[in-house]
């Protein structure tokens, strides 16, 4: 599928300022090893192969070059920013201008990864003409791979909208952030015979519309899996269990950035203690003089 950003040539270097962390290879050593890029016909590949996905969300440059250097196929761009970088209680006061300078920075030093921009809440519900508008302000604006919207049947209209444009479309079912208030917060979906089968028909009305991949999020493990088996797209879950194609984080839970993370998420680091520490060392040195040291001086 192809766009006018998305099948840009990836940059040779990181953007200035941007010290990347690289693995050593320039090749990809995920689902597209031996690529230049994860594209969308590479994920297809890898449910059909049977091989996992990854994916984590990335806001920023510095984090970016890391997660692609280190091999992860999918980067989401996601309105998550809201709650994690913007200070903010849920992802609802997050801007379309907020996603594009994110998508921007993320989409700039990616060199391999799929990366995937969230449209946020209010950039999309009036309708096919909007979502439309929007999704294309992400392509031109941020140089990334897809976009990614919430809903099934209500958003089925705008995914074939975009998609008609040749615009990749990520769906997303089971806890939708942006719908918090009508969830009732985030609780798991699909519990019951009734809400699994209404979550199975938003599944086909998103790969029906279009979508290249469906996010399952907080969905109970027997329907994320049934989904799974029956959709031809893949499903990336995040709280819905192992028998999904591929799996995603928020970074800042998967990298123990802060005192609490999701049941779902495990923590592969405590980079949040790290950083505090080093925090604390430096003002500590600042403070009895032994930063800077002569080595860090220019002389004259």
């Amino acid at each position: 599928m192809a766009t006018t950003s998305h099948n840009s040539p990836a940059p040779s270097d990181p953007a200035p300022g941007v010290r990347s962390v690289t693995s050593g290879d320039d090749a990809p050593t995920g689902i597209a090893a031996g690529a230049r890029r994860v594209r969308v016909h590479h994920l297809q590949q890898a449910k059909e192969r049977g091989e996992k996905i990854t994916m984590l969300t990335a806001y920023d440059a510095a984090t970016a070059a890391i997660m692609d250097a280190a091999g992860i196929d999918t980067l989401l761009v996601g309105d998550s920013i809201g709650n994690t970088m913007l200070g903010h209680a849920t992802t609802l006061p997050v801007t379309l201008d907020d996603m594009v300078r994110a998508g921007r920075a993320v989409a700039s030093v990616t060199q391999h990864a799929f990366v995937v921009v969230d449209l946020p809440f209010g950039t999309y519900e009036a309708g096919p003409e909007q979502a439309l508008a929007s999704a294309v302000r992400i392509m031109k604006e941020t140089g990334a791979s897809a976009v990614k919207l919430e809903g099934g049947r209500r958003s089925a209209a705008q995914i074939q909208a975009i998609t008609s444009a040749g615009i990749p479309v990520v769906g997303h079912l089971g806890y939708t952030p942006q719908s918090e208030n009508a969830l009732g917060g985030p609780r798991v979906q699909g519990r019951g015979d009734d809400a699994a089968e209404e979550l199975s028909q938003d599944a086909l009305a998103v790969q029906e519309a279009g979508a290249v991949a469906v996010v399952l999020e907080m969905v109970p493990v027997e329907v994320a899996a049934r989904i799974t088996e029956f959709l031809a797209i893949p499903t990336i879950g995040i709280g819905a269990g192992p028998d999904v194609d591929g799996q995603v984080l928020v970074w800042t839970d998967m990298a123990g950035m802060t005192d609490w993370s999701p049941r779902f998420a495990r923590r592969y680091a405590e980079l949040g203690r790290v950083l505090g520490q080093a925090v604390t060392d430096f003002a500590a040195e600042v403070r009895t003089g032994a930063f800077p040291a002569p080595e860090h001086a220019f002389q004259q």
